[in-house]
């Protein structure tokens, strides 16, 4: 039966049949006014916004009573783009000056500053332009006076499939009680319809491309959240094999508050440390929901994606002291910004374009050569760090110097706080993370230079075998499992040990249950993952002896090919808790 493959964005395994939404384009057609009516115009504009700014304040209000203010916060973006009487000034004045009715002078402003999100070289932005088509829906509803409510229309738990959904659009199906899970043909990470979906915990895969094309009302599918897959009309076979994988995953579900507040510890006493991998600081309350000790990983690109320039000191010490204020007593490692390759800075931020960009000027590499960007960074996570258990964290090291170099200017900052007068933590920890084959085989020097290090085999793995995940001729020779990546993990943690530095793992390996009994043998102590994948692993780690872990690492070490390993490591996970 046909399979697409996507882009995972909230993890879990539906089987349901489909329904296809219309791409809902409205083409508002092109409408002059008299000179008369343009005051009528105004006005139409006016109780437009007005309304649209109403419904946004109560759809959040509804919405953070069932999902919480922080996942509710994502429709702030909304409020304070409708608040703005910028956007509103410049419809009006395509009503004033060319006449347009209200709804045109609406389309047409709303479709260019769509387009100028869409045309961005960031993913992050891009994912913006959703937001815009939200809020642009929005205001042609309210001009036109109309009332929509096919979304709200389900008579069964269907799945949806549709070119793009909007957050409001999810909020709105997942309101319906309906709502089993959403495949569609664009999308990605980090666009707010994907947070929503993970912190509802609603089964998605996005980024599918045609999706639409190849699925038909009525169709039965299997959204398959755990590896990105998508079958349409499976067989019996299939039918079966996922009908028990997502009873299997109901099971962990109701299992999660009692591990939540278990230690993720062997069967014969060896604690491991779980901790959450965060893009915002609204993430941090799911990490703990789902048992995390603390944040291992906190993304702060975010900050620097945004439309305009780049965030001021002030704005990025709020941003990491909300984070940990939620995080309390537990840890939270904040990694400098890993700008480049696919994230690049905001509309107003300087940027040139680089052939190869994953080779270029990206990560450390960028924040070295960018002091004016990286010193209020530093500054503003200096002083986070007399709030809580701040440690910090320099991403894709790949020599000692740069390593260096990042300490020397943090060093600097300190200094100039201390004169400043301002209170902060002296001996805040400062590890390296290993992302490139260069660092994992000077891992033990690295480790002399730092409190802790950090394996990211995101990257490791890429520039490790050469493969861009993302790239379909190539993306299936993308694995943790090739032997020559086991054996560079393998050679981190025993220079951490040899230097008594503390080595954790960040990458999608960690969360990946199929690696957690290789793992802990291996002798990681600390993973770090997304907070879907905390039970999961916890509840394998607390399956397990380690005495049967070093048995999995020494015979896993020996193979040659990653599919011995995987063939291996899914024998021996079936063992001790069945299909993962």
């Amino acid at each position: 039966m046909p399979l697409r493959r996507g882009t995972i964005v909230s993890t879990g395994v539906v089987i349901g049949d489909a329904v296809v939404l219309d791409t809902e384009e409205t083409r508002v057609p092109r409408r002059m006014v008299p000179v008369d009516q343009v005051p009528h115009e105004l006005t139409v504009l006016e109780h437009a916004f007005e309304a649209a700014t109403r419904d946004i304040a109560a759809e959040r209000e509804r919405f953070a009573a069932r999902a919480g203010t922080e996942l509710a916060d994502i429709f702030g973006f909304h409020e304070r783009w409708l608040s703005d009487p910028k956007a509103r000034k410049e419809i009006g004045l395509l009503v004033t000056e060319k006449h347009y009715s209200a709804a045109y002078a609406t389309s047409v402003f709303m479709r260019r500053y769509r387009r100028r999100f869409q045309e961005m070289g960031s993913p992050f932005l891009q994912e913006r332009a959703r937001d815009i088509l939200d809020i642009e829906r929005r205001l042609l509803h309210q001009v036109s006076g109309e009332t929509r409510h096919e979304l709200t229309e389900l008579d069964e738990p269907v799945i949806i499939v549709a070119h793009d959904l909007t957050p409001s659009q999810l909020v709105t199906l997942e309101q319906t009680k309906r709502l089993l899970g959403f495949a569609t043909d664009a999308g990605g990470p980090t666009s707010h319809t994907a947070i929503i979906a993970a912190g509802l915990g609603i089964p998605a895969v996005v980024g599918l491309e045609n999706i639409t094309s190849h699925v038909s009302s009525g169709d039965t599918l299997v959204i398959d959240g755990l590896h990105g897959v998508v079958i349409i009309n499976p067989n019996k076979s299939q039918r079966a094999e996922y009908t028990a994988q997502a009873a299997h995953l109901q099971e962990i579900r109701v299992t999660l508050d009692e591990l939540r507040d278990l230690h993720a510890e062997t069967k014969d006493g060896v604690r491991v440390r779980l901790l959450g991998n965060i893009e915002f600081p609204y993430e941090v309350n799911e990490c703990l929901a789902k048992g995390a000790t603390g944040i291992g990983l906190f993304r702060t690109e975010f900050l620097f994606m945004q439309e305009g320039s780049p965030p001021t000191e002030e704005e990025q010490y709020k941003a990491y002291c909300d984070a940990v204020d939620a995080v309390g007593d537990h840890p939270l490692v904040i990694r400098t910004m890993d700008l480049g390759g696919d994230k690049c800075c905001g509309p107003s931020g300087t940027w040139e374009h680089e052939k190869n960009p994953f080779l270029g000027l990206r990560s450390i590499r960028y924040s070295l050569q960018n002091l004016s960007i990286f010193r209020p960074q530093l500054r503003a996570i200096v002083r986070a760090s007399a709030n809580g258990d701040v440690q910090i964290m320099f991403p894709l090291v790949s020599r000692i110097m740069e390593l260096r170099q990042a300490k020397f200017v943090l060093s600097l900052v300190m200094e100039e706080l201390e004169e400043e007068g301002y209170e902060f933590c002296g001996k805040m920890p400062v590890g390296a993370m290993v992302e490139t084959p260069a660092a994992a085989i000077c891992a033990r020097e690295l480790a002399r230079e730092t409190d802790f290090l950090s394996i990211g085999t995101n990257d490791l793995i890429q520039y490790t075998l050469a493969v861009d995940r993302t790239n379909e001729r190539v993306a299936q020779l993308y694995t943790p499992a090739d032997p020559s990546i086991l054996r560079l993990i393998r050679g981190v943690i025993k220079d951490g040990r040899r230097e008594e530095v503390a080595v954790s793992l960040c990458g999608e390996m960690a969360g990946d249950p199929l690696f957690t009994i290789l793992l802990v043998g291996m002798g990681l102590r600390t993973l770090s993952m997304a907070a879907g994948n905390i039970p999961r692993v916890k509840k394998i780690i607390r399956s397990i002896n380690l005495t049967d872990a070093e048995r999995v690492k020494r015979r896993v070490l020996s193979f040659e090919t990653e599919r011995e390993v995987l063939n291996y490591l899914r024998d021996e996970t079936r063992k001790v808790w069945g299909d993962i």
